[in-house]
């Protein structure tokens, strides 16, 4: 497909007057929080997506619409002249009916991140959160004490933040935003405190990595905040033109997991997360910076923090039946799944996971490294399902395949099986399925994962 051309965004169309915007693929995940800002900043907003075409998900959709979104096909039929800019995601291809609409007419189209860096860059306190692993969690960790001691922030989060009840949230203080490296767009930010929690392979190479998350910090106003554990960072770090405050997981003493959340000690002050695992210890860590860099107190922020109910699909419990457990989980990287499941052996059971990648782009660029990391945490017991990798259209190279992933897993020990599709393993996962496992329904992009596990627990 030819590339279009998007229009650059000035503040004057973002910031001073009611503007009427598509939303061209309005239930992705970073789409619809962004939309639903536009929505309470007063603009009217309508918006489009193949899955509400294809009747998927209706209880998202319907949200939208009941929170003021107007929904309308994805065929081109929203494109009218009342319409000041088609918005769209950096993977949206001109094939789409909206956009080859908005091209015939002469409509701005403007990139999602660009809309929201726009806002972002025009607040008085940008905190902009980034890194490979675990930025919806901090960005929702940090949003959370920020709201509960009533600082009355902007929030716009990748994933659900279940205290808040929403991915998003607007208000006259900070704005907190989940910042992304995979298409580029966190080179747009300018951030008055810049947090970077860890650089890992995801879905650019390690070099590109460091010449993205490396300008970030040096263009931090004020602070920047950066996980030490990481080597990376540290070497990073130079590049900050102020202050650096730095955490460490060894800073968390006396660490006591228990099956739903984790106490531990930090500088002198008992603290405890609503989570497991210690890449939460992590992340609720580098919160506590952000807050040191607020000034907010130590203790306040930590009595906040107890509080926190973490992010959906972050280790989420969808259920449990006759002693079996449903886990609902966006683990698509080998950090990411590795975190996981690393904190759910923390406890004794089987684990059961359906592992569906997000993508064959990214399954060629790290399919071995997540064989690698099914193999270093699942032991002898656990199974392994993988179906095909989700695809979302457009042209793909299709070289390495799911079949490959399970080969190379099963090569080091791990039972793995694959299938063409996803509706052929869960007959397999509840025939498989004991009391006392755990059901772990794994991966990204696609919001019928969550779907899937839940009728995974009504079949139980």
């Amino acid at each position: 497909m030819r590339p279009f051309r998007f229009s650059p965004v000035s503040k004057s169309f973002v910031h001073f007057s009611q503007k009427t915007y598509l939303f061209c693929g309005v239930g992705g995940s970073g789409m619809s929080p962004l939309a639903l800002i536009c929505v309470r900043q007063g603009h009217r907003v309508l918006g489009s997506d193949r899955s509400y075409d294809q009747g998927k998900s209706p209880d998202k959709f319907k949200a939208l619409a009941q929170q003021g979104v107007e929904l309308v096909a994805q065929d081109g039929s929203g494109i009218d002249d009342q319409l000041d800019a088609l918005i769209v995601s950096s993977a949206i291809e001109d094939s789409i009916p909206d956009v080859a609409a908005a091209q015939a007419a002469g409509i701005t189209i403007i990139k999602r991140a660009e809309l929201l860096a726009d806002m972002f860059n025009g607040s008085e306190t940008g905190i902009s959160v980034a890194g490979t692993s675990g930025k919806s969690t901090v960005t929702g960790m940090i949003a959370h004490v920020l709201n509960v001691l009533g600082q009355d922030p902007t929030v716009m989060n990748g994933a659900v933040i279940k205290t808040l009840g929403a991915n998003m949230r607007v208000g006259a203080g900070p704005f907190v935003t989940e910042t992304d490296e995979s298409d580029g767009s966190i080179a747009l930010y300018n951030p008055a405190i810049a947090v970077v929690n860890n650089i890992a392979l995801d879905h650019k190479t390690m070099a590109e990595l460091d010449q993205l998350f490396g300008d970030f910090i040096g263009r931090a106003s004020r602070v920047v905040v950066l996980n030490f554990d990481d080597e990376k960072l540290r070497v990073l770090a130079e590049k900050a033109e102020v202050p650096v405050l730095s955490y460490r997981l060894s800073e968390a003493d006396n660490i006591t997991p228990t099956p739903y959340g984790t106490s531990f000690l930090y500088r002198g002050h008992q603290a405890h997360i609503q989570m497991i695992g210690e890449h939460n210890i992590s992340n609720a860590l580098a919160c506590l910076c952000v807050c040191q860099a607020l000034e907010v107190p130590l203790e306040k922020a930590i009595d906040a923090l107890s509080t926190f109910q973490g992010i959906k699909r972050r280790m989420d419990i969808v259920g449990t039946k006759n002693n079996i457990t449903v886990i609902d989980d966006f683990g698509h990287n080998p950090d990411k799944i590795a975190a996981t499941l690393k904190a759910l052996k923390t406890f004794d059971g089987r684990l059961i996971v359906m592992f569906q990648m997000h993508g064959f782009g990214p399954l060629k660029l790290m399919g071995r490294q997540i064989a690698q990391s099914f193999a270093q945490h699942l032991g002898a017991d656990d199974l392994l399902f993988v179906p095909e990798a989700y695809y979302a259209g457009g042209t793909v190279d299709r070289s390495v395949s799911m079949k490959d992933v399970a080969g190379w897993a099963g090569e080091q020990g791990v039972a793995a099986q694959w299938f063409k599709t996803r509706a052929e393993i869960m007959p397999v996962i509840l025939d498989a399925a004991q009391e006392g496992d755990r059901i772990i329904i794994m991966g990204a992009r696609d919001d019928t994962l969550s779907d899937f596990a839940a009728e995974i627990l009504e079949k139980l």
